[in-house]
């Protein structure tokens, strides 16, 4: 399994360009060109040199020639090491390898300084002109494996190999450096001779493993741009240039010299470009990240998509805890002193901001909570609770008998509320850490609001604005509770409700519409009304109307009048309804029924002597459906809500005609009801009507 794009792991397909290859900054044309001309320099001088021996001047400088290859072997194990540690936490098998190019040549460049003349031999020997071709040579296997797009099950043998690698490596050093140091003990300690080491086919060899290292790492970086990856790429081609300048074995000459330079020049570069990324991430942990495998890449993004999503948590959990946000998430990456402080202030920013947005938030919803129709304890307890969370220990008195008293067990037992003197007077009290705004309705002290303040530079403006947003939630409840009791009372809740959503529906005019008409009165109520006494009379209404209203209601009907003991009600009408005509016959079958419940009510109080034996009337009932116009109907200064046409007219006859407890309706009515036990009445002629009326009594419904 090969290494793959971001793109192609997540969607499974091969990612294609839309225009061109993306070119980042390293590789761009220019860049690349200017880059590629400081690597062939080298190249240029060495085959100048070579090509006038003239110019090839001898340097012979031992202790600084020593000096400067364990200076150099010094800076290799720095960066093996780190980048060994970084293989070691991310358990990845590329930077394992880069890290054994160091390791090797770092320590093949210290045994090449041992070997200088006149440090352990008088002499140069094989080893010294042998240390470092060989450790190139190791290192070319090493960095050509490392660049390779390495799949799981070859990462993880790596990583298994990762012991006998180091194990092998450090035998091989140390086997090499007792044959080339010991004198007399092996050929590498015997003086050099003047041929050459004659391993000029294994140094092309050498060369052709870098330069194809370096091709993949630039692939590499071609799909994920990183400056380490830029560093390698240099390195790894500088160190095939630096094995060419072996080549020529002119030792102490000016191209001699070259090659350790060159060598000097690809460790200082990447140490460089790491020194480069710590000054800008400040923390060594993650330096070498970049030129981990692609499922590295993945892990660590994992990783920090994974402390992004718990640093918003930790967020939305609060801070007020104290707990400082950057606690778990320091030790995770390792986050220097000063990275840790920053992340706090960030997280503390953070968090302030997203209490604002809380308690704004809170505003809003408060200002939504405030309904039609909801009890005032049922209101604040909904408000209050939303305030709280945002708001913390926030706390409400209302004014009970001239004092405030605490509204909740949250406010009891939690101190006093101050003096009504200074609320009174529109002043807030600051004491202990909080703020005590009064809340006031219509001018008047209604309340007062204690909230907790000095966390944030904006507590206490925020106190104020939830006070005032609180008095009018407060206002608006009561409010409407007087809307409830002097408007919804004297009218159908379907036209209240309509009045307030859209007051322009109190227009006088209307619309035409098909609506079915339900009548209903009392027969009998002529002769009930002489022998009894008018508060009877209301009694009696009251009695058969608080037993009638709630099936017109319940059956989505709007009450347009009640004349007398006569009631108009309409369906399909202001709110539209579908089933119209069904829902209007079965209010008038449920009307009976509450009705003739009230009659033996009656019967038996007045067995038991508790009502004058006088016999009630009797409710009949008509529904007709039609088309009428339904609005608003009067003069500028009084109107109310009605409907008038033939479809009303006619259910008002047909209430005239139904017998006592029974309910007629119309054909228009009929057809629209489905199944129903009904009894024909024929065509019936109605009063001030020239065609007749087929109509029905209604017995059941389905």
């Amino acid at each position: 399994m090969t290494e793959r794009t971001a793109a192609e792991q997540t969607t499974g397909q091969p990612t294609a360009p839309a225009a061109g290859p993306y070119l980042p900054p390293a590789t761009h044309p220019v860049r690349g060109v200017v880059w590629a001309l400081h690597l062939a320099l080298p190249l240029l001088g060495l085959w100048l040199l070579l090509a006038n021996p003239a110019a090839d001047l001898m340097w012979h400088d031992n202790l600084g020639h020593f000096w400067l290859v364990v200076g150099v072997a010094g800076i290799n194990v720095a960066l093996g090491g780190l980048i060994g540690q970084s293989s070691a936490r991310r358990a990845d098998a590329r930077l394992l390898l880069v890290s054994l190019v160091f390791m090797s040549t770092a320590g093949f460049f210290l045994l090449h300084g041992l070997d200088t003349p006149e440090i352990f031999h008088p002499a140069a020997t094989v080893g010294f002109d042998l240390d470092q071709p060989v450790g190139l040579t190791i290192a070319s296997v090493f960095a050509f494996t490392s660049a390779l797009p390495l799949g799981e099950r070859a990462a993880a043998a790596v990583l298994r190999a990762q012991g006998a690698l180091r194990g092998g490596l450090l035998v091989v050093l140390v086997g090499w450096g007792i044959a080339s140091l010991v004198p007399g003990l092996t050929p590498l300690s015997a003086p050099r001779p003047p041929e050459g080491s004659g391993l000029e086919q294994y140094s092309l060899i050498t060369v052709a493993l870098y330069a194809a290292a370096a091709v993949m790492m630039f692939r590499l970086h071609r799909r994920r741009p990183a400056a380490v990856l830029i560093s390698l790429i240099t390195a790894y081609a500088l160190l095939a240039e630096g094995m060419l300048a072996t080549m020529s074995h002119l030792n102490w000459h000016l191209s001699w010299w070259e090659w350790h330079l060159l060598l000097t020049f690809a460790f200082l570069f990447v140490a460089y470009s790491a020194y480069l990324q710590f000054r800008r991430e400040g923390a060594a942990a993650g330096l070498f990240d970049a030129a981990g495998l692609s499922a590295t890449a993945r892990r660590i993004q994992a990783d920090y998509e994974r402390a992004l999503e718990e640093l918003v948590a930790h967020l939305r959990g609060g801070t007020r805890s104290g707990t400082p946000i950057s606690t778990r998430l320091a030790g995770r990456f390792r986050l220097t002193e000063g990275q840790t402080a920053v992340l706090d202030r960030a997280g503390a920013a953070l968090a302030a901001e997203r209490d604002l947005s809380e308690r704004l938030a809170a505003l809003v919803d408060v200002g939504r909570q405030t309904r039609v129709g909801l009890p005032e304890p049922e209101l604040l307890s909904s408000a209050l609770g939303r305030i709280r969370e945002a708001y913390g220990d926030v706390r409400l008195g209302l004014m009970r008998d001239g004092r405030l008293v605490p509204w909740d067990a949250a406010a009891s037992g939690q101190g006093d509320f101050p003096a009504t003197g200074e609320l009174a007077a529109g002043t807030a009290v600051s004491a202990d850490g909080r703020v005590v705004h009064p809340l006031t309705v219509k001018g008047r002290l209604a309340g007062a609001l204690s909230v907790p303040v000095g966390v944030t530079a904006q507590d206490e403006a925020l106190a104020a604005t939830l006070a005032g947003q609180m008095s009018i939630f407060l206002e608006n409840v009561r409010l409407y509770q007087e809307i409830n009791t002097l408007f919804r009372h004297y009218m159908s809740p379907d036209v209240a409700d309509s009045l307030l959503s859209d007051p322009d529906q109190a227009a006088l005019g209307g619309r035409l519409m098909e609506v079915t008409a339900l009548f209903a009165d009392l027969r009998g109520f002529t002769t009930f009304s002489e022998r009894v006494a008018p508060g009877e009379i209301v009694e009696m209404l009251n009695r058969y109307h608080t037993a009638a209203v709630p099936c017109v209601l319940g059956n989505g009907g709007t009450i347009v009048q009640f004349v007398g003991d006569a009631m108009l009600a309409l369906f399909n009408a202001p709110v539209r309804q579908a089933d119209h005509a069904g829902r209007a016959a079965q209010a008038a079958l449920e009307l009976q029924e509450a009705a003739a419940r009230v009659s033996r009510e009656v019967v038996a109080e007045q067995a038991a002597g508790r009502l004058p034996q006088v016999e009630w009337p009797t409710f009949r009932v008509g529904v007709n459906t039609g088309q009428a116009l339904v609005g608003n109907i009067g003069s500028p200064e009084f109107r109310g809500f009605n409907a008038m046409g033939d479809a009303v007219n006619v259910a008002a006859r047909l209430q005239a005609l139904a017998e006592p407890g029974t309910v007629v309706i119309g054909q228009s009515t009929r057809d629209l009801i489905g199944p129903a036990a009904l009894e024909s009445l024929g065509d019936l002629t109605l009063k001030g009507r020239r065609s007749t009326v087929h109509a029905y009594r209604l017995r059941s419904l389905g």
